[in-house]
């Protein structure tokens, strides 16, 4: 079963498996500071616990519990090891927090794997007066791919260079391209 849990600053629901919902609603701790109804989106995307505590001397406390990471560290902790030791979504939603979609990653597939910064709205594509060039990080250095007329065509590069270097643990652009009537549509990610 899954369920659906309505975050309290947005419109939007965290997704849990049924086993990981009534752990969540049963564990004494969790239970006492209301953690399910409590949860908010944090500006990462992810949802997340936070209370703030009067301590005895006066001063405050904030804890902060991540959804995912709580649930992966209670869940799926076999997974972890030292590379891999950062939690993420496989289908890149950080609020369907069911098991079969997170992961333990290592800090490289996981800096991958963040919504990208480009004005173009691709990753690792970059206008240059009037063309786009593709470039692609390798051991943490850039390397140039080409230069193409339109950016779908740069963020096609920069998808086959990803695949032939880091496989399934690479990045993906999701390319669109426009219709005749001016409307965009989803276009073939691959080769």
């Amino acid at each position: 079963m899954l369920y659906k849990v309505k975050l309290k600053n947005a419109d939007e629901h965290v997704l849990l498996d049924d086993r990981v919902y009534e752990w969540l609603t049963s564990d004494a701790y969790l239970t006492k500071v209301d953690f399910i109804n409590n949860l908010r989106k944090h500006s990462s995307g992810c949802a997340v616990f936070q209370k703030t505590w009067k301590k005895s001397d006066g001063s405050f406390k904030t804890e902060t519990i991540y959804l995912h990471k709580i649930i992966a560290e209670k869940f799926l902790i076999h997974q972890k090891s030292k590379e891999n030791n950062l939690v993420g979504a496989k289908n890149g939603n950080k609020l369907d927090c069911r098991l079969e979609n997170l992961v333990y990653r290592s800090r490289a597939v996981s800096s991958r794997k963040r919504k990208t910064s480009s004005k173009t709205g691709y990753t690792g594509v970059y206008q240059e007066n009037n063309r786009f060039r593709a470039v692609i990080s390798i051991d943490g250095k850039s390397v140039h791919i080409g230069m193409f007329d339109t950016a779908e065509e740069a963020a096609l590069a920069y998808n086959r260079k990803s695949k032939e270097i880091y496989g399934e643990t690479g990045k993906l652009n999701a390319i669109k391209r426009q219709k005749p009537d001016g409307a965009m549509e989803p276009m073939n990610q691959g080769s």
